[in-house]
């Protein structure tokens, strides 16, 4: 039992610092300005959902894609640890991750509040290469059900604490200042570098094991 907790908390920390409801928060202020409260929500809801879907789907089917394409899980891992690691070195410096987020130009390219839920909201800026990445790597670590169904569990979580965000973000941005949003993505930073460490050090290990069996 201890050991599905510490491995709960474990994915906790990892899914909040990548998918980091305080900082995405004015990226969809800004995304849906101009619409109407009703659809404001509705795209809040519809990107969370996406975004849970995709990355669920990833999770539970890791493995046959690993089968299908011949990829091992070493060099999945060292791959999504470097992907990680840029997400948290540009968080670091207190900027935007270009494989985590679009660019304004991008983000402006189909103004239909279906197609913003879709893209760029659900992908990438929730359910970006990082993320996915993080998702593989924790159920990847266990071949037990109950792993993989705490990490669907906990995302699920941090999707709903994103929602709630983002339903309730105009408060949220009026009250959290602009420099603890800098912290917080600097905290987050640090968080999601460490991960990032030790996805390549058990892909290296792994890799290692692999060469010499």
């Amino acid at each position: 039992m201890h050991q599905y907790l510490v491995f709960a908390l474990t994915v906790v920390t990892g899914f909040f610092a990548i998918m980091n409801p305080v900082d995405n928060t004015p990226i969809f202020l800004g995304l849906v300005d101009g619409l109407d409260e009703p659809t404001r929500r509705k795209v809040a809801w519809r990107g969370v959902l996406i975004a849970f879907v995709v990355v669920a789907l990833f999770t539970v089917g890791g493995n046959l894609i690993f089968r299908l394409f011949g990829i091992s899980l070493p060099a999945f891992r060292i791959a999504g640890g470097l992907l990680v690691f840029m997400v948290g070195y540009q968080l670091l410096h207190g900027r935007t991750s270009a494989i985590h987020h679009l660019g304004p130009d991008e983000a402006d390219d189909d103004g239909a509040a279906t197609s913003i839920a879709t893209t760029p909201l659900a992908i990438p800026i929730l359910a970006g290469p990082g993320t996915i990445s993080t998702a593989l790597n924790f159920a990847g670590s266990h071949t037990d059900r109950i792993h993989v169904i705490i990490v669907l569990l906990v995302f699920a979580v941090i999707c709903l604490l994103t929602y709630l965000a983002f339903r309730f973000s105009e408060q949220l941005t009026a009250v959290v200042r602009p420099s603890i949003i800098a912290v917080v993505t600097r905290l987050m930073g640090v968080i999601i570098t460490v991960i990032a460490a030790q996805m390549v050090i058990e892909g290296v290990a792994g890799a290692v094991r692999q060469f010499h069996a």
